[in-house]
């Protein structure tokens, strides 16, 4: 089964570490966190992915060439631009991905990013996910959710964080009775990691954003949400970048792999 990995989007939030690098390609704990989503994938088998590039492909595709001598010694002849031998002495395990780099265009939205792999080899079934959100969630149940509803597609839900901190108060005396720093809200949002049927192509146009494709799919009862009540992080801002590198030290709930 197809993982598509949306790549391509500027990432404008968080621009002022990034620079010209693409958001899925900033480091968490020494690996880009793009790595870390198809870790995710791949402790439950799913290896096949498909990237669809877009502002600073090029530093993605570099990074995947180049990962065996990245996380090895080598012997290089730079006459010739050749390397000699590659010297593991590091004892490194390197990934096994199958990956399909696709140009989907620098600003294109990120359903029209997806519309375009439509004549790719894309299973029955496919995944798609955004390049900037991690999660500890069981990819093998939220899979079997989507075919136990029959839809078109599912997305997983989320409860995303407060971005500031609240405040409890007692109605009858106006008085303080707590601070809740950053608290998880009520309500759901869409966290990544959807599952679609190959008829969801019929829904995207070029110019959509995914979630107009998805609300497409409403009326005809055909979108499902898949609850999600464990731990999720997205990377929006360089706050949410230090946090990630912080948990990856302390507690990377989402490190199913070993």
């Amino acid at each position: 089964m197809k993982v598509i990995i949306l790549c391509g989007g500027k990432g404008t939030r968080i621009s002022e570490i990034s620079g010209n690098i693409p958001k899925p390609m900033l480091e968490i704990g020494g690996k880009p966190v793009l790595w870390h989503i198809m870790k995710i994938y791949a402790h439950y088998g799913y290896r096949d992915f498909i990237l669809a590039l877009g502002h600073g492909g090029e530093y993605i595709k570099d990074y995947f060439l180049k990962q065996k001598h990245y996380a090895s010694n080598f012997v290089l002849n730079t006459k010739k631009g050749e390397v000699l031998n590659i010297i593991d002495n590091n004892n490194h395990e390197l990934d096994d991905f199958n990956i399909t780099f696709v140009n989907t265009g620098l600003d294109t939205p990120h359903g029209e990013r997806v519309l375009k792999l439509k004549n790719l080899d894309i299973s029955d079934i496919f995944m798609v996910t955004y390049g900037d959100g991690v999660a500890n969630i069981d990819i093998n149940d939220l899979i079997k959710f989507h075919r136990k509803k029959g839809v078109v597609a599912t997305i997983t839900g989320v409860h995303p964080s407060s971005r500031w901190g609240l405040v409890g108060y007692n109605k009858k005396s106006g008085l303080v009775t707590e601070f809740a720093q950053k608290p998880l809200l009520g309500d759901f949002v869409n966290g990544g990691f959807m599952v679609c049927n190959k008829e969801f192509f019929k829904f995207l146009k070029k110019g959509d954003m995914i979630e107009e494709a998805f609300s497409r799919l409403i009326p005809k009862k055909q979108l499902a949400l898949y609850k999600h009540e464990g731990f999720w992080y997205g990377m929006d801002t360089p706050k949410d970048h230090n946090e990630l590198n912080r948990l990856w030290q302390e507690d990377p709930k989402w490190k199913l792999w070993k």
